[in-house]
């Protein structure tokens, strides 16, 4: 079951998705993680990958956003091979947000979201007053400028999520690839940070693509679900059309019942149990 009701984004070289792959055989070492992968990102939409652990979901955001080089087949960034674009030239339309990013000890929110002008400067390029406004509008936007001179550590949860998206925001860029970004937050903090994720899309026109665990979430908050499993794309389209009980059996070896979230619409999925190799 394949269903693909990705728009057709225009970029620079002409009509086609932005940001896509074609014949993605990706890996570390002597693991191969995904073979002739094709997948293609659905412009001004969020979409969610989602699938079972070690499925090939961050492997494959990784390598869209140029933190790792195929194998054999390419990405391509407005129709040019991501991997001979310069990094600079690229993180002025990519940003990425890996999981449970890093900063040094005592880093303040306003130093770590004006880290993210770096690829708009140069020796002939200091800092401006535009790369101060960016900023400043990065933080408006993520509801953070009241904590500019806070020390990271000194944030909640979530707060500390969105000083990483505002750093993300700061590069200026129309593609956002996130990944896991709900990871070690409650759920109060979960939905703080989709809210805000939807928020970019719907108000800010900003493309973005999320890895995700938590079915129900990817339902609300996605456009598009893509569902992998053993490096390839098993299914493509709306949440209804993926959260399938078929699709999440198949997907996952979970027995469900899929029924309408009482405040959303979106598909709501009950867990049953743990299909068996029996059954």
């Amino acid at each position: 079951m394949t269903t693909d009701r990705s728009p057709s984004p225009t970029g620079p070289e002409g009509p086609g998705p932005r940001l896509r792959a074609e014949g993605a055989t990706l890996g570390y070492g002597e693991t191969v993680v995904t073979r002739d992968l094709d997948f293609a990102v659905a412009d001004g939409a969020v979409t969610s990958i989602i699938g079972p652990n070690g499925c090939g979901k961050s492997t494959l955001l990784r390598a869209l956003g140029r933190l790792l080089r195929p194998r054999s087949g390419q990405v391509l960034l407005d129709g040019r091979p991501i991997a001979r674009t310069p990094p600079r030239q690229v993180a002025r339309t990519v940003a990425v947000l890996p999981q449970a990013p890093l900063a040094p000890p005592g880093l303040t929110v306003g130093d770590l979201v004006m880290r993210g002008r770096h690829p708009h400067q140069s020796w002939y390029r200091q800092w401006s007053s535009s790369d101060a406004g960016e900023v400043a509008r990065a933080l408006e936007m993520t509801g953070m400028a009241g904590f500019a001179e806070r020390p990271l550590e000194r944030l909640s949860g979530g707060q500390r999520q969105r000083a990483w998206i505002s750093m993300a925001l700061a590069q200026g860029t129309d593609l956002l690839l996130l990944d896991e970004p709900t990871t070690y937050l409650d759920l109060a903090h979960q939905i703080e940070v989709l809210e805000l994720v939807r928020a970019l899309n719907r108000d800010h026109g900003r493309t973005v693509v999320m890895v995700l665990h938590d079915l129900n979430l990817a339902g609300r908050y996605s456009d598009l679900l893509v569902a992998m499993r053993d490096g390839a794309v098993r299914a493509s389209g709306a949440p209804g059309e993926v959260l399938t009980p078929d699709l999440v059996a198949e997907t996952f070896g979970l027995e469900c019942k899929v029924v309408p979230d009482p405040v959303s619409g979106s598909p709501l999925v009950v867990p049953v149990g743990v299909r068996t190799e029996e059954g």
